[in-house]
């Protein structure tokens, strides 16, 4: 295959689609935190750290865990294409009232659950539709079509941080809001249009595959049975109080148990009563381990909006000349070096495949482990500084968010290029929603991680990144030992997979 036509015509829509939904969600999120802790008499809401990075990773973890019922609505109902405008529309909606909402709580919390909701129904769906672009032996062209399609979202993403964060920052928390949706509604006309060009004919709805009885009773069984467990266990855990929901915290980490037993109940459920080959069954379970990794390195690198933003707005010296920089502009470090590096990424897999390189998934999840650690790493004597009472140099968060971009790019496009090729056929859109869960874990243990973050007397900082680091470097190790053998059980010893091999029994 030519390096052209490993980046089809309907690429650059969806590249663009995603540039501006991402504008919008990631210009929201650098004012998020910073307008929950400012004070009321200026325009925020007040709250304590504690309870503001509660409330960011539990909106950050619906964000992502909405992805699950958005595939599921996909696959069984509307297709992909339908998914994304109703999912583009609920967005401007929500930013919509983000902006107006004034002090009124409940029109902002309305608007957050807006948010996630039309995130949920886009997110999973746009990247099944990168994903039918691709045959599913083309493991480098895919790869790199998804750093391309990845270079989209981080370009909105540090387009929104600067336009919507300064706003916010500078002319009042509700224009960055605002802004945010006007974004979403561009991304949401230029889908309509590619629709009937570039794009026509992908993402409709799967055919249904006709099923016995007695497998749909058994799918029903499964369903309720996982339905019952996962209220039985909050309900266990709130009555006998080792939750306390009365509190954003207490909130988070039933949240927290809420992602965990539904992503083991959704993978039992697809891989019980799915009807799945034996060799689908062995690729769902590297799926099930990419996803424990996945929540590893997301637990890490949302630290970015949560003890990273706070630790730049508040430990470090943001002086440059006589202008002081923004802390939330420090959030574009890592979408501007995304856009620096995709493209060698993306020639390093086409050239890999080109030249027979067989790097196993295993590996690139491993060092992105291993990296994303070792950028907290750094922070650890920065950490002793800010123990001191002065300033820290800005130098080491420029740092931190190069080593965590390039681990980025070793996980992410790689992980969704990796679920839309390795998923069962008409399971397509339901696993991108199972991998945005991932994201979804990790964005709430991210905020929990950070509750604790005390930054009026930072003692606690350097035990927080060397807590992290260690975390996340072992388990990268791990994974990268288990490299072999998985790829010699699962898939055959070898990445590609043959157009026919889904539906081998």
């Amino acid at each position: 295959m030519s390096r052209l036509a490993r980046y089809p015509a309907g690429l650059p829509s969806l590249f663009l689609v995603e540039m501006w939904e991402r504008f919008s969600f990631y210009g929201m999120r650098a004012i998020l935190v910073l307008y929950l802790v400012d004070a009321v008499e200026t325009g925020g809401m007040g709250l304590q750290t504690s309870e503001a990075v509660a409330i960011y990773g539990i909106y950050s973890a619906a964000v992502y865990i909405l992805a699950l019922p958005g595939g599921w609505v996909a696959d069984r109902f509307w297709g992909a294409r339908k998914a994304i405008i109703a999912g583009g529309a609920v967005i401007i909606l929500g930013h919509i009232l983000l902006a107006i909402s004034g002090s009124t709580a409940w029109i902002f919390l309305a608007g957050l659950c807006c948010i996630a909701v039309g995130t949920g129904l886009l997110k999973p769906n746009i990247s099944t539709m990168v994903g039918e672009l691709y045959p599913k032996d083309d493991v480098g062209g895919r790869d790199a079509g998804f750093s391309f399609f990845y270079m989209g979202i981080n370009l909105g993403a540090i387009l929104g941080g600067f336009v919507a964060g300064y706003l916010g920052e500078v002319w009042g928390w509700h224009w960055g809001f605002g802004a945010a949706a006007v974004a979403m509604a561009l991304g949401l006309v230029n889908f309509l249009y590619a629709g009937s060009r570039s794009l026509q004919g992908k993402g409709e709805r799967p055919p249904p595959k006709v099923v016995d009885p007695a497998t749909r009773r058994r799918d029903h069984l499964v369903s309720l049975g996982i339905v019952g467990a996962v209220v039985a266990i909050l309900v266990l855990l709130i009555g006998t109080g080792r939750i306390d929901v009365t509190s954003a915290e207490g909130v988070a980490q039933a949240t927290g148990v809420l992602i965990v037993t539904v992503a083991i109940g959704f993978f039992l459920n697809i891989y019980i009563a799915g009807d799945l080959s034996a060799a689908e069954k062995k690729r769902m379970i590297v799926l099930a381990v990419l996803f424990v990794g996945a929540a590893v390195f997301w637990s890490r690198f949302e630290q970015a909006g949560s003890s990273l933003s706070i630790f730049a707005a508040e430990l470090t010296d943001r002086r440059l000349l006589s202008f002081e920089v923004p802390a939330s502009w420090f959030q574009n470090l890592n979408p501007a070096f995304i856009i620096l590096l995709t493209p060698l990424f993306a020639w390093f897999w086409t050239r890999a495949q080109d030249r027979g390189w067989e790097i196993s998934v295993f590996v690139k999840f491993g060092l992105a482990l291993v990296l994303v650690g070792l950028g907290f790493w750094i922070l650890v004597p920065a950490a002793k500084i800010a123990m001191t009472g002065a300033k820290v140099s800005a130098l080491f968060l420029i740092g931190t968010f190069f080593i965590h971009t390039c681990a980025e790019l070793l996980l992410s496009p790689v992980g969704l290029s990796t679920f839309s090729r390795l998923a069962p056929e008409r399971f397509v859109s339901q696993m991108m929603g199972f991998w945005f869960v991932a994201a979804s874990l990790g964005n709430l243990l991210a905020g929990l991680l950070a509750a604790g973050m005390d930054t009026e007397t930072p003692s606690a900082l350097p035990g927080l990144f060397n807590q992290l680091f260690f975390g996340s470097a072992i388990a990268g190790l791990v994974l990268i030992g288990l490299s072999w053998p998985l790829t010699r059980w699962a898939l055959s010893g070898k990445e590609e997979l043959a157009e026919d091999e889904r539906a081998r029994p």
